[in-house]
């Protein structure tokens, strides 16, 4: 009997909002949070309970940079690699989506420096918060060997090396499309681990662990290998039972593993396939709650850092001068979380979507304005 759980698609499905995937991106965005707070307790979390609460954040980065590559080829590759949607319309279009929900974190924290001093007070670490280290971190320019973009909002060297993936993202979809699922596979997977090698053999430590100053190399091979599972999603099927348990063994493995240390590549593996597998099982039924949590799960990485330096700025004051118990200490970290979750949902609400909203009428005004291509208009830039 022929196997048939894995084969060749006739058709590519859509990506289905409300489901699998748009639920883990929403899972990884509140660990990000869980990481980057788990040291302001009054024990990290890293020492109390297990360490990979502190090593876990480059698995979390690895998703998260995957996750983008995935979901960019599986919405806009075939309207780029068609010419429905230009290179320059592409990249303008993600541009917009990071660039003033970035300004607004890194200006506030600057607010918050500035008026915190101008009142008497100074951040405990006031090394993080060099005003040399500022203009590379506000032009999103850090992860290329620029100087500074050190401390502030921290995190968004990730967007800055997302930046560089997506100038890459066409020239690369240009090569990824004139091959087959199984050789893309390949290629993906091949060209990760010879990064990885190269780094090891050229300055003694693996890809994942390069200086943030140069963050696009790290993850620009991540990012790659993101298109490779979309396309290889998109031209084989995969039987939905297959998925369903790869997916579950996946998890189950990359749990077991960072349970005694990191298996950076186990855990990459695993990773790889949980993304698989989400985008292969089927969403029958999906939940607008999910999709409007996935929506959400950008403010809640760019805003995380922010609302913990303010938080915890404050907190500290006040333990220090009440000299609080331990249970009370804990209290306050608990509502810090939440105050993470909750300031990220009202940022999207009340300020990034009205935001998109107007980059999005601005942006279709743009497409309506220009010339028919070869008898066909440009594809709108919400396509």
């Amino acid at each position: 009997m022929a196997w048939t759980a894995i084969s060749t698609r006739n058709d590519t499905p859509p990506i289905v909002r409300g489901g699998w995937l748009d639920a883990l991106r929403f899972i990884v965005a509140s660990l990000i949070i869980l990481h980057h707070f788990q040291g302001a307790g009054p024990v990290p979390l890293a020492e109390g309970l297990h360490p990979v609460f502190e090593r876990g954040g480059f698995l979390l980065t690895n998703f998260f940079l995957i996750d983008s590559g995935y979901v960019l080829m599986r919405v806009y590759g075939a309207s780029v690699a068609g010419g429905r949607l230009t290179t320059g319309d592409f990249f303008l279009k993600r541009y917009l989506r990071v660039l003033p929900a970035h300004l607004i974190m890194v200006l506030s924290l600057v607010v918050l420096i500035v008026g915190g001093g101008a009142l008497g007070f100074s951040p405990r670490a006031p090394e993080w918060f060099r005003w040399d280290q500022l203009p590379a971190q506000l032009t999103l320019t850090q992860a290329f060997g620029v100087p500074g973009g050190l401390g502030w909002n921290a995190p968004s060297w990730s967007i800055s090396a997302l930046i560089g993936c997506y100038l890459a993202f066409p020239w690369i979809l240009k090569g990824l499309v004139r091959l087959g699922p199984w050789s893309v596979l390949a290629l993906g997977v091949g060209g990760y681990l010879l990064v990885n090698q190269m780094t090891w053999a050229l300055l003694g430590y693996p890809v994942y662990q390069m200086p943030l100053g140069f963050g696009f190399i790290r993850a620009l091979p991540l990012f790659v290998l993101g298109m490779a599972l979309a396309w290889f999603a998109q031209q084989v099927r995969i039987a939905p039972r297959l998925a369903g348990w790869a997916g579950i063994g996946a998890a189950l493995l990359l749990a077991f593993v960072q349970y005694f240390d990191k298996h950076a590549l186990i855990s990459l593996a695993c990773i790889s396939i949980i993304i698989l597998a989400a985008g292969a099982v089927p969403t029958p039924r999906p939940s607008k709650w999910v999709e409007k949590a996935a929506v959400v799960s950008f403010s809640m990485f760019i805003s995380n850092e922010v609302v913990r330096i303010a938080w915890f700025g404050l907190a500290n004051v006040a333990i220090a001068k009440l000299a609080l118990p331990v249970a009370v200490q804990w209290a306050l970290w608990g509502a810090g979380v939440a105050a993470a979750f909750g300031f990220a949902f009202l940022f999207h609400i009340l300020i990034d979507t009205p935001i998109q909203n107007r980059i999005r009428d601005w942006l279709k005004g743009r497409s309506r304005s220009r010339p028919m291509v070869a008898g066909q208009p440009v594809v709108s830039l919400e396509g």
